[in-house]
């Protein structure tokens, strides 16, 4: 089987001139993003085998453990509305990670379909960063972070 995707996704970070590392030998990128409220860690995963793309974007610091029940809350009111992709968290160790994917089974992968999934990660992520900010500091509620990003 052909590196296709892998090939693919690479040629839209490097013609968009992200700066990007390989990790080992596997067909996974890393990145970093900064947005209007934050900077995170991403990564790009070709699953050639699954006939899949995946797209991470990963939140920097991990939730306390007192904070997950709430944190869990937040995620799941905002992936309540979401077309695509989602948020998920990691309830043993805290990691908040927001999620784009497509199975390219029966399509041609493009550099124009990667980008379309990798600035919607990275928009959603940087929408969301300040209620899970404000969520772990004990700000707000979960109901009213999510009432005011969607609000905007």
């Amino acid at each position: 089987m052909t590196a296709q995707i892998f090939k693919t996704m690479l040629a839209f970070f490097e013609q968009d001139e992200w700066t990007i590392r390989q990790i080992g030998d596997q067909p996974i990128l890393q990145m970093s993003f900064e947005g209007n409220h934050g900077k995170w860690q991403c990564f790009a995963h070709a699953k050639e085998e699954k006939e899949q793309f995946l797209f991470y974007s990963i939140f920097l610091s991990k939730v306390p453990a007192e904070k997950r029940q709430a944190l869990a809350e937040f995620i799941t009111r905002a992936n309540y509305g979401l077309m695509m992709g989602n948020f998920e968290m990691d309830y043993d160790d805290g990691e908040i990670r927001f999620k784009t994917s497509i199975d390219v089974e029966n399509i041609t992968l493009t550099p124009k379909i990667v980008k379309q999934y990798v600035y919607t990660n990275v928009l959603m992520m940087d929408c969301y960063l300040p209620g899970i900010l404000s969520v772990i500091a004990d700000e707000v509620s979960p109901k009213e972070a999510i009432a005011r990003i969607e609000k905007r």
